[in-house]
């Protein structure tokens, strides 16, 4: 069977499953004794064991066994769940998750398990000593399966054994005993019946072929089959099928077959033919879910689930579908300008119904490529379990709004800076218990990992009730690397103190150890979230604890601006920087402290004129009014001066790439409908 088509579905629900055992785990050690949980993850363990062997991962599946055996013995009440067990069940899922990592990236996903796999059959057989352990289990392996029982027939079979004998068949049993270490037992029963198929016709089976499907069966089975082929054949056909053990074909002589004996029939009552009715009509539904969901899920996953009206999508092929919307995008802007300048009513009715449609299709593909927050904040829960445990300190993690979405560009790139500013946050926040104790707080610290909408961003905050960040220690250390003066530094907020633990190179660790502390990190995090159009920020009270705020863009692509003109040039400025738009005379113009304001509704904000810092040439005069975009980040406001407004519009961000690098406050150019390029401004860059 060829296997690499399905890879792609193995990967990604082989994911999901080990996801769903983190996820299962860190509860269960809170409850231990649900049994709900401990079926959740037993389930989980069991459908990645048979994806793992039906698609030939030797190591993922005998782990996978070994843990189901553990979780087996823990359902049956027979195995107490310890935070010892745990900890070594949590290996085991790391383990499966490396090989799961290097299957996807390209590896044979091959592992020694051997040490982890070790210590799940210590806790199964509750030995101490590695070695006995296993001892007992190759010799557990090494033990007879039980003889197999006569066959008996019905008169049926005895008539079709005495007629193919007639017409020159030879009938033979065929005894066929699996490997004790077989994990996939149906699947090989499934094999072995391909084999024999092709070398004869089979009369019956022994345990019955819907036992064997359940693998209702120890480690043998026997299988009658008439064929002309040589018994030597047939034995070594079979032979050929993995894991099996042995084979033994014997030839029956239709006269010695043993006989089923007669039995009084009896008529089924009325509650038997409605059962048997019912698990008819299950099946036929089951089949319908099978033939709709695909061949792939139907060898990996649970029959009994209801049927996915999903498909997966290579993220490649939602790009090539972003990248040419966008085209058609532009080329939407330039049948609308072409529409209003001929004024023609057919063609202004056709584009306006262009218009409506790229715009419903504009949301379906971005609605597409975004992705719950929650595949990345779920790996968090398990992080701050085991750094919580290293460090000797007592961690609560709370996630809000994990099912805020993000396009999956930005998803992608944005775990590893929140890895690391959780990690801070244990490492440099949270204080030990005894601290704690000391300064009258709970033993256990709280770590909040929050994201939510606000207009055209992803806010995500991580909060943690520590110490805070020490003002003295992150400004001497400042000064001591020469990353500001002491004339700077005598100014600075605290605020502004705090953002310095962005820098290059800084750290305020006395040790350095494998969870941070290593003098690089912070200002990773920072020029990561800057490359995606976002920014971060910190804030902190002594003694009390720290937040990390981090903006994100919703998407990356496609974006709503406000055209303005600035002389004969043309820049965009997006929508969701924008409070409100004015025109006022220049005697309204304001001077304070060496900057030109305006009274915007009893503030004052603050002027910046873009053609002074775009250094636009002037190539016409001046009006007596001016045109003011009022622009707010967070508590910041400013008021862009234009020349003019020319309208909204909905553009696609063009990158620079690498031939324009660190241009100011420009991240990019759009294409417009009659070919010209306008400018993006970055209002965050401008407010800064």
């Amino acid at each position: 069977m060829e296997m690499n088509q399905y890879l792609e579905v193995f990967i990604e629900e082989s994911k999901e499953h080990l996801q769903a055992c983190n996820d299962h785990l860190l509860a269960l050690e809170k409850n231990p004794n649900d049994m709900n949980i401990i079926n959740e993850i037993f389930r989980s363990a069991h459908t990645l064991k048979g994806m793992s062997a039906t698609m030939g991962y030797a190591d993922l599946a005998k782990l996978t066994h070994q843990m189901e055996n553990v979780l087996d013995a823990i359902r049956h009440q027979t195995l107490p769940v310890t935070p010892e067990l745990l900890d070594v069940v949590f290996s085991a899922v790391d383990d499966l998750e490396a090989m799961v990592n290097s299957i996807s990236e390209g590896g044979d996903g091959k592992r020694d398990v051997s040490n982890v796999v070790g210590k799940l059959k210590m806790i199964e057989t509750g030995n101490t000593n590695f070695l006995d352990a296993q001892k007992e289990v190759a010799a557990a392996a090494a033990v007879e399966p039980v003889a197999t029982v006569p066959i008996i027939y019905d008169d049926f079979e005895r008539t079709l054994i005495e007629e193919s004998h007639e017409q020159g068949f030879t009938t033979f049993e065929i005894v066929v005993i699996l490997r004790a270490d077989c994990l996939l037992k149906a699947a090989r029963v499934y094999m072995i019946f391909g084999v024999l198929e092709k070398l004869g016709e089979m009369i019956k089976s022994t345990p019955p072929v819907e036992q064997l499907e359940e693998e209702q069966f120890d480690h043998a089975f026997t299988v009658t089959l008439v064929s002309k082929e040589n018994p030597l054949e047939i034995e070594q056909k079979v032979m050929n099928v993995s894991e099996v053990e042995s084979v033994k074909v014997t030839v029956v002589s239709p006269s010695k077959i043993a006989a089923k004996p007669h039995v009084q029939e009896h008529e089924p009552s009325k509650q038997e033919v409605k059962e048997n009715t019912v698990a008819q009509e299950d099946t036929v539904i089951i089949e319908g879910k099978l033939k709709q969901n695909g061949s792939e899920q139907n060898k990996t996953g649970s029959v009994g689930k209801s049927a996915s009206k999903t498909i997966r999508v290579n993220i490649e092929r939602l790009d090539i579908l972003l990248n040419l919307f966008e085209e058609l995008v532009i080329d939407r802007g330039r049948l609308e300008q072409i529409s209003s300048e001929l004024r023609n009513q057919a063609l202004q009715e056709t584009v306006d119904r262009i218009s409506r449609n790229t715009a419903d299709l504009q949301n379906i593909i971005l609605n597409m490529r975004m992705v719950p927050i929650e595949t990345v904040f779920n790996r968090f829960p398990r992080m701050v379990r085991q750094l919580a445990r290293d460090l000797e300190k007592k961690v609560k993690l709370e996630i809000i709004g994990a099912e805020t979405e993000l396009d999956r560009t930005v998803i992608d790139e944005i775990g590893d800076p929140l890895v690391h500013l959780i990690r801070n946050s244990l490492d440099h926040g949270i204080e030990t218990p005894s601290i704690r104790k000391a300064n009258r707080k709970s033993e256990e610290g709280t770590v909040i990992l929050k994201a939510y909408h606000s207009g055209n961003h992803v806010f995500i905050e991580i909060e943690d009730d520590g110490a805070g960040i020490n003002r003295d220690k992150v400004l001497q250390i400042a000064l001591k690397n020469g990353i500001v003066t002491e004339q700077a530094a005598a100014t600075l907020t605290d605020k502004q103190v705090y953002e310095l633990i962005f820098a290059s190179g800084f750290s305020t660790a006395d040790t350095i150890s494998d969870i941070s502390g290593r003098g690089v990190g912070l200002d990773v995090v920072k020029n990561t979230i800057e490359n995606l159009g976002g920014n971060v920020s910190v804030d902190s009270t002594a003694g009390k604890g720290s937040i990390f705020l981090i903006q994100l863009p919703l998407t990356l692509s496609i974006i709503s601006v406000m055209l303005v003109e600035i002389q004969m040039e043309k820049y965009a400025i997006p929508l969701s920087s924008i409070i409100e738009t004015a025109i006022i005379k220049k005697d309204e113009i304001l001077h304070a402290h060496n900057q030109k304001v305006i009274d915007f509704r009893g503030k004052i904000v603050p002027l910046l004129y873009l053609k002074d810092l775009f250094e636009v040439p002037v190539v016409k005069e001046e009006s007596d009014f001016v045109s003011i975009v009022i622009i707010r980040k967070g508590d910041k406001m400013a008021g862009l001066v234009v020349d003019s407004f020319i309208g909204q519009q909905e553009v696609v961000l063009k990158s620079f790439g690498n031939y324009l690098t660190n241009v100011f406050a420009i991240p990019g150019a759009t294409i417009l409908g009659d070919g010209q390029v306008a400018l993006i401004v970055d209002c965050n860059a401008l407010l800064k």
